[in-house]
């Protein structure tokens, strides 16, 4: 998939609710945990923010007074955007189009950096997670959740049937683009997963790694923070 960009504007006005009906509302209670996670801090980082949802949890939690999201996706950003102004939120998130490769902050930045479902989406994931290393303070904590491949066999054999021939069905009437959930399938088989990912992790600098499996492998957290 070539432009993540432009396939995520083009599902933008309905992606939340194909979100949260595809994976009947078990995503809200995966955030919550990661943000549970955290601790309370004067700035947070969220990449990959989409349409906000993470940023609106660490809000809601109390864990950051300041929260800054990028996306390289404008149409995510301004459902977020909408979204965070419901909620009277709007001076505490500030919602940016940046790409994860080429963070626009200074060196030593933020105190935690998380990523809800979008890291396997960035097209330089080495380069990416080096810019998150590098925009953290010493001691920031890094918190990123992804869609992983469950390795048990009964368990795939029901996510195979739900997410090929269930989920493009919702997807289908919910956004009208098929090409989406077929690149999801994709993305979700081929990326590192478990202690595959801790390793890149550990490779791009980050400490204290660990990863924990929800739902019967189907989402994974992963920590890590900068030393």
């Amino acid at each position: 998939m070539k432009d993540i960009g432009r396939l995520f504007d083009s599902i933008s006005n309905r992606y939340d609710r194909f979100n949260h009906t595809a994976s009947m509302g078990i995503d809200r209670c995966w955030r919550r945990r990661a943000i549970k996670s955290l601790p309370k801090c004067d700035s947070v980082l969220d990449v990959a923010a989409g349409t906000a949802d993470l940023c609106i949890e660490a809000i809601r939690r109390g864990k950051s007074q300041k929260v800054i999201g990028v996306d390289i996706s404008e149409g995510m950003l301004g459902v977020g955007r909408e979204k965070v102004r419901r909620k009277g939120m709007s001076d505490k998130i500030e919602l940016l189009v940046a790409d994860c490769a080429h963070l626009p902050f200074d060196d030593n930045t933020f105190d935690a950096v998380t990523c809800g479902y979008g890291v396997r989406n960035f097209a330089e994931l080495d380069q990416s997670l080096a810019e998150i290393f590098r925009v953290l303070k010493p001691g920031g904590q890094l918190r990123i959740l992804e869609f992983t491949y469950p390795t048990n066999k009964l368990v795939r054999f029901f996510y195979d049937f739900y997410f090929t021939r269930i989920v493009p069905r919702i997807g289908k009437r919910l956004t009208d683009n098929g090409e989406a959930f077929v690149y999801f399938m994709q993305s979700v088989k081929s990326f590192a997963k478990g202690r595959d990912f801790v390793a890149i992790l550990e490779k791009n600098g980050f400490r204290e790694t660990s990863y924990k499996s929800q739902t019967f492998g189907i989402s994974t957290l992963y920590k890590g923070c900068k030393r």
